[in-house]
Formats: C-alpha cells, sequence, structure tokens
C-alpha cells in the first residue's frame, strides 16, 4: 500500500543558509528516511524564521527571490489548511528535523497537535518513524521533546551571546554601520589575524570638518532657535558649500539639497555626543526605531563630540513641545484659520506639561489646557488636573513685558552686556511716543534691535537718523509687548528661547529665557525674583 506523504521545509535567512541548497538537501534526507512504500506527493516549505507566532507564519515571500529546484505547494499555513479538509493528498507529514517546524517548543508542539486532531502524523527523517496502531511512543516523544528543548535554548543562547558581543564592541568604540553624517570612519586593522589576512577592518568615528559644523548648527536652531526640521532645511540650503548635503548609499537617490526627513534624522542620532549608541533601529519588524530606553550606551565618551549631551537632549523633547505648531508668524494657510496667536507654542501647562493651546471667546484670546478623558486618563496627573483651564493672552503678555523690563534689560543686568543698552527714540517725541516705537541700542551702536530678532544675522553698523536723542541712563524698559506687531514678538522671543508655565493651581507663572550670547560679556545671574 502506497502512504501519501507531504514534506515541510523552512530555512531562514537570518542562518546564513543558502535556500537554493538547504532546501534540497531536506527534502533528499527526508525521502531517504521514508519507510517502503512511503510517497512524497507535496512540498510545502518557506523562506522565513521558525521563532515567528503561527499567525505570523507562511506570510513570507522571500522563496521568490530565489531560484529553488522543487516545486512549491505552498507554506505552512497552507499545510495545515489542507490537513483539515477532508479530500486532503496526504496522511502524513515528514521534515528533516523537528526544529524545521518552529524554533519555539510551544508552536512546535501546536502544530504537531492540530495535525494529530486531524488524522495526520508528523514524522522527522531524524527520527524513528514508528507505525502501527500498537506502536510505542513515550521514548520518541520524550525524545523529541528533547530536542525541541535543545533547539529553542540554542537560539536563546545564541541571541543572547550575540547581544553581549555587541554590547562589548560599542563598549570599546566600534562603529556598527555606515558613519553617521558629520564623521568620517577610521579604519583599524582587525584584531583576528584571519579576518585581518582577508583585509578585514574595524571603524572608529572622526570628525569630517567640512560636514561637522554643519551638525552643530542644525542642532542649535533646533534646541535653541526652536525651528522645525523644514525651516533648518532652509536654513542650510543658502549655502551648500559650507553645509554639504548627506549623501545616501544609492547615489541616484540623491536630491542633492536638504530636506526635512534628512535633518531629523540627524537630530535623532546619540552618537552626535561622542558616545557609542546601539541598538536604536529593530533589524527586524521593518527596521522601526525602538524606544530609546532600549538603546544600549557605550559607558564612556569614545569620540569627540559634534554637541552637548544637554542639547542634544533639549533637541530631542523639542518636537514634543512644537507638535502641531509652525514657526512662522501670522496665520496658516487653511481655509477656515480667521487669527493667529503670538505665544503658540511657548505657554505649557505645569500640571501636565503639555503645550497650551490658543482659543477665542468673545473676541479675547486665550490659552487652554483640556486633557482628553479617553486619551490621558490613565497618566498620573490626570485626576489632579483640571477639566478645562484658561488664561488670557493679555495676561501672559503683561507679565512677559514686565518680565523683560525688569529681568532682562535691567539696570542690574546692564553691566554684563557688551555696552551699555539705552533707549533711542526720535527727538520730537520722547515722553510723548508710544512704547512700540522703543528700541534697543548699544552705547556704540554695533547691534540694533534686528540682531536681537536675527542673532544668526550679520552684524551691521547702525547709524542714527537725522535728530535722535540718546537717554544716557542705563536701560529699563517699560514697554507693553503688545503693542508690538507679531512678527516683532515673535523673532525676539525665539531669540531669548522663551519659555512661559502657567500653574493653575499656584495661579503662578513661570518664565525662563536664555540671553544670547552676542549679547553678554561674561556670566549673568539666573535667578530673578517677581512678583507672583
Amino acid at each position: 500500500m502506497t502512504v501519501p506523504v507531504a514534506w515541510l521545509g523552512r530555512t531562514s535567512t537570518e542562518d546564513a543558509q543558502d535556500p537554493t541548497l538547504s532546501l534540497p538537501r531536506q527534502l533528499r534526507n527526508a525521502r531517504g528516511a521514508l519507510p517502503p512504500g512511503w510517497l512524497i506527493v507535496a512540498h510545502f516549505y518557506d523562506v522565513e524564521s521558525g521563532r515567528k507566532g503561527l499567525d505570523e507564519r507562511g506570510n513570507s515571500l522571500a522563496h521568490q527571490n530565489f531560484k529553488i529546484p522543487i516545486p512549491r505547494d505552498g507554506s505552512l499555513a497552507d499545510l495545515l489548511a489542507e490537513a483539515q479538509r477532508p479530500d486532503r493528498r496526504f496522511a502524513a507529514v515528514i521534515c528533516e528535523s523537528i526544529e524545521r517546524v518552529a524554533r519555539r517548543t510551544y508552536f512546535g508542539m501546536k502544530i504537531e497537535y492540530e495535525l494529530e486532531q486531524a488524522g495526520v502524523a508528523l514524522c522527522a527523517a531524524d527520527e524513528p518513524i514508528v507505525t502501527g496502531p500498537r506502536a510505542k511512543r513515550a521514548t520518541p516523544t520524550l525524545t523529541r521533546r528533547v530536542k525541541q528543548a535543545i533547539s529553542e535554548w540554542y537560539v536563546l543562547q545564541m541571541l543572547e551571546l550575540s547581544w553581549d558581543g555587541f554590547v562589548e564592541h560599542i563598549s570599546q568604540g566600534w562603529n556598527v554601520g555606515k558613519p553617521p553624517y558629520g564623521y568620517m570612519a577610521e579604519k583599524v586593522p582587525h584584531p583576528v589575524p584571519a579576518r585581518r589576512a582577508e583585509g578585514r577592518t574595524k571603524h572608529r568615528l572622526i570628525p569630517d570638518p567640512p560636514r561637522a559644523s554643519a551638525v552643530t548648527c542644525i542642532f542649535q536652531l533646533r534646541g535653541l532657535d526652536k525651528l522645525g526640521y523644514d525651516a533648518i532645511a532652509d536654513h542650510l540650503n543658502l549655502d551648500l558649500v559650507a553645509y554639504p548635503p548627506p549623501e545616501p548609499t544609492r547615489p541616484d537617490a540623491a536630491l542633492g539639497r536638504w530636506s526635512g526627513s534628512a535633518v531629523r534624522e540627524i537630530l535623532r542620532n546619540p552618537k552626535y555626543t561622542g558616545y557609542q549608541v546601539w541598538n536604536r533601529r529593530a533589524t527586524k519588524k521593518g527596521g522601526r526605531n525602538n524606544d530609546s530606553k532600549d538603546w544600549v550606551w557605550s559607558p564612556r565618551r569614545t569620540h569627540e563630540p559634534l554637541v552637548t549631551k544637554e542639547l542634544f537632549d533639549t533637541a530631542s523633547t523639542m518636537g514634543r513641545k512644537r507638535q502641531g505648531s509652525r514657526t512662522t508668524h501670522g496665520s496658516n494657510t487653511r481655509p477656515a484659520t480667521q487669527r493667529s496667536y503670538v505665544l503658540r507654542s511657548y505657554v505649557s501647562c505645569d500640571i501636565c506639561n503639555r503645550r497650551m493651546f490658543g482659543k477665542t471667546r468673545h473676541q479675547i484670546s486665550y490659552y487652554a489646557c483640556q486633557p482628553d478623558p479617553n486619551e490621558h486618563r490613565d497618566l498620573p496627573w490626570f485626576p489632579n488636573h483640571p477639566k478645562s483651564l484658561w488664561i488670557r493672552e493679555e495676561t501672559l503678555i503683561a507679565s512677559i513685558s514686565h518680565f523683560f523690563g525688569t529681568a532682562i534689560f535691567s539696570a542690574e543686568l546692564s553691566s554684563h552686556y557688551r555696552g551699555p543698552l539705552e533707549v533711542s527714540r526720535p527727538a520730537n517725541d520722547i515722553g510723548g511716543e508710544s512704547a512700540a516705537s522703543e528700541r534697543t541700542t548699544p552705547k556704540h551702536g554695533n547691534v540694533d534691535a534686528e540682531r536681537l530678532a536675527h542673532p544668526h544675522a550679520p552684524k551691521r553698523v547702525v547709524r542714527p537718523a537725522d535728530g535722535p536723542a540718546l537717554v544716557d541712563q542705563p536701560l529699563h524698559l517699560d514697554v507693553d509687548l503688545g503693542l508690538i506687531p507679531e512678527e516683532m514678538q515673535r523673532r525676539l522671543y525665539k531669540a531669548f528661547g522663551l519659555e512661559v508655565r502657567y500653574s493653575r493651581p499656584r495661579e503662578e507663572l513661570t518664565l525662563r529665557v536664555m540671553v544670547p550670547g552676542f549679547l553678554v560679556k561674561g556670566p549673568v545671574p539666573v535667578t530673578h525674583e517677581l512678583e507672583p
């Protein structure tokens, strides 16, 4: 009597195996182990990892990339489906070894159980094939379970040893993969003589001078000026000689300019802090980005940093602070937009640390924070957060005006600036013009208010217009910023890196700025007490 048999094969692309050799070998060994009268009538095989879950098995199309000289009737999923049909073509299934069915013991046993429930025996070429209703199965079953356990242990051990090897690799400062933009690979002969004889090397990172400065500029524009990815790309594209664009591994994909995505990739790479970092991306699951808590950092700096760790952390969190907010002033281009909010992206809620959004009611502008119970109810701050909290824009701007007038441009800090700051007004309007016409100029007139609003702009000499009068006293600005056009306000806030935090429980505002480096000549006091 002829017994029809289905052959089940599998090879993994991660095993450094050649499917055109491995699968024919598996078929040959399986065919050679068959008892007399048994005949393979169907061929099911996959090129995929045996550690996948059953719901993921059989979906790979990797076999199409190889010229495998075996007709294919389907995948593992197709075999299990046909086994449930009354008109199936086979009475048994054979594989070369039980680990070819699955690398996880649980899934291997589950597949075996499903086949047995359908009346189909699962055999292996390296195990005795017992037949007959009274055949003894105890010892063969024990042998199979031991083999499955050893197979799973072996895979886990190799993964753990490989992980530890990579950790030690980056701890010693060796780079993995292509050097990031701004660095070059310093090739070092491989320490293993056999590999060194093959011409293999290891790599350390050294700065690439023309591109290293571009990386530092990108982090400054993001962390200090709070620009978006596209805005940074536009800035770099103004001088492609000073800021050479990245070159992809495929020359035909080169844009010849900076893009927002290229800027984003640089800002996400922690290697610029001088540490080697590994496991940022998953080698499987489409190469998605891993959570930062899963990254592996070298215990100390291993190469020259291009940015500080503090600046990297600031730039990394900027996306969450700026999400949904534009860099430019004025209304956005959406047809339904009726107005803009001058402090958008600068105000955050002290309870939940989320950015507050602009809202208008009865022609009055507010900034509001309204958590969504469906999204935020499980967060620790949610029970203590009001359903909705609001604060007027005019209240915020008044506080910011007072802060700048008494804390930033004050007599107390004037000695720390590069020149005594004074107020310049038209002579015929001193005492009568509104505060909006005031501007700050150094005593020697080499930097003006435009320089404050554009810290990266070239310096220019400012010559007084006809008839100006310089008030010969240290600057004390009593200015209402609400009277200044939105564009100039936002440029001023950006130049000083303004941050506003509103605490509803304490009815308190916390204002934080960073005085631009071009304005000061030494350390500046960082604390300033204001009345609530």
